[in-house]
């Protein structure tokens, strides 16, 4: 498993907005996953923490959920809508958006210690 880091300096290496979850900021996380199809994360992920997406729907935030994840990072500065935030509030996930893409999202994270599982 790779090195944790808060869900706090994931914001700071991405330069991300914390939309909802500020009370997460100091949560350790020790993996990260990048997917727009949530199907493949049920199938193919196993124990993330972070979730990099560019995919807007409340599917995001329930895969999450039942994944156990702590963080949901929006990608291409994509910006939820309420419904969103509010379940993710409800659900205890931080949600944050990132002017990043997906691949240097991924590859700033992956730099910085946190893998992801194969």
């Amino acid at each position: 498993m790779g090195t944790g880091i808060t869900i706090g300096q994931i914001q700071k290496l991405l330069g991300a907005r914390l939309l909802c979850g500020e009370t997460m900021l100091g949560t350790e996380v020790h993996s990260a996953c990048g997917a727009d199809l949530m199907s493949d994360v049920l199938a193919f992920v196993k124990e993330q923490s972070v979730l990099l997406t560019g995919l807007l729907n409340l599917q995001v935030v329930r895969t999450a959920e039942m994944m156990d994840m702590k963080c949901i990072v929006f990608v291409r500065g994509k910006v939820p809508d309420e419904a969103i935030l509010t379940l993710a509030e409800a659900r205890g996930i931080a949600v944050m958006s990132t002017d990043c893409r997906m691949y240097s999202a991924c590859g700033r994270l992956y730099a910085a210690g946190l893998v992801g599982l194969e």
